[in-house]
């Protein structure tokens, strides 16, 4: 499924209005949190789980305590 957004200016911020059938196919609704994550091919956009926050948060420390590792694995 692709649909068009438009970025519309929120306060000093920018944001984007997701449409009823794509919230409803997520799960969500307004007030809900949602969780960004970007790809090689753009962004991934899920409904917030705390779990795999936590689990997101575990690798990002991971990944800052052994950035020479990985650069290294990397080449």
């Amino acid at each position: 499924m692709a649909t068009a957004v438009k970025i519309t200016t929120v306060g000093n911020s920018a944001g984007i209005v997701l449409p009823k059938e794509i919230l409803s196919h997520m799960h969500v609704q307004k007030g809900d949190s949602l969780y960004i994550t970007q790809t090689r091919d753009g962004i991934h956009l899920v409904p917030y789980d705390e779990a795999f926050a936590a689990q997101m948060d575990v690798a990002r420390e991971v990944m800052r305590d052994n950035r020479d590792v990985l650069r290294k694995l990397a080449e």
